[in-house]
């Protein structure tokens, strides 16, 4: 098992890896829209804040020797239902090989985000 870092993407906010390489597969860690330059949340909408994701998760799975094309699987985490058509229209643009995916609602996310997304990818 290899863990996976990069400077480009936020540093884990708690006790985990931003990825783990195991098996010929890349498992992110969740991403929120967290600006890897500032540490913060700088994005407000959802638009904006599925960009931030999109771009971390490109970034993370890059450092692993993967890409987003190489996705298997998202899992995906709303705060709220009524954002999944304006979040689709950002993942889309990404995800442009259509993998597996789960999306949900829940209640709260880290730092009161809108957004969270994981990735299984290839490596």
């Amino acid at each position: 098992m290899e863990k996976i870092y990069t400077k480009n993407a936020p540093d884990a906010i708690g006790p985990y890896s931003q990825a783990v390489k195991a098996n010929g597969l890349v498992f992110t860690s969740g991403q929120i829209a967290i600006n890897p330059a500032s540490g913060n949340v700088e994005a407000t909408t959802i638009e904006e804040q599925t960009e931030q994701v999109c771009t971390n998760l490109k970034n993370v799975l890059e450092a692993s020797g993967s890409s987003l094309e190489k996705a298997v699987k998202t899992v995906c985490f709303l705060k709220d239902m009524n954002d999944f058509s304006a979040f689709n229209a950002v993942y889309g643009k990404y995800f442009t090989e259509k993998p597996a995916r789960s999306c949900v609602a829940v209640k709260q996310l880290p730092k009161d985000v809108l957004v969270e997304v994981e990735v299984i990818a290839e490596a």
